[in-house]
This record gives structure tokens, sequence and C-alpha cells, in this order.
């Protein structure tokens, strides 16, 4: 694994450490992780958005709504799958 070094004002490092108690994550490390995740699920979502809105104003749009959704709650289903798959085994290497 990579590993990124990352500087920062004391206060900001201290809310890191309170954030890493309270959040019941086990290390910094882990805490920051978990942004950046959060942080790319939250990119995907803003771009799954855009590209319905492109989709939607296009006119071309197959199927009807009721189909949209159900593969838009398909969609998000996997990606949370995925999320929490990814969490687990970010928790289970830093308890090695």
């Amino acid at each position: 694994m990579a590993s990124l070094n990352v500087n920062m004002p004391k206060d900001l490092r201290e809310f890191v450490e309170e954030r890493t108690q309270r959040g019941g994550f086990e290390t910094p490390t882990e805490y920051v992780r978990h942004l950046i995740r959060k942080d790319r699920e939250e990119e995907q979502e803003r771009d799954l958005e855009r590209l319905l809105r492109e989709g939607l104003q296009s006119g071309n749009a197959k199927g009807s709504v009721k189909s949209l959704f159900k593969k838009l709650h398909a969609r998000v289903d996997e990606l949370e799958a995925e999320r929490k798959r990814g969490d687990k085994a970010a928790r289970s290497k830093t308890r090695r």
C-alpha cells in the first residue's frame, strides 16, 4: 500500500484525533480513508445525477420513468454494497 504524508496545523490535527475517537475509527489513517471514500462516493453521485439530467434533457430517454428509477435504485444498492465491502476491508487491514 502506498503512503501519503500530510502536514497540517495543530488545530486540524487535534480535530482529526477527536473525530477518530468519536467516530469509532482505530487510527487517524482510517478516518482519512473514510473521508476520501465518502468524497469519492459523493462525486460518483454527482456524476450520476449530471448524466441523468443530461439524458432527460436530451429527449432520448428510453423506457418509462419507473424503469429508470428501478435501475437507479439497483445502482445505488451496488454502490452501497461496494462501500460497505471497502470499509470492512479497510478495518480488517488496520486491525492486523
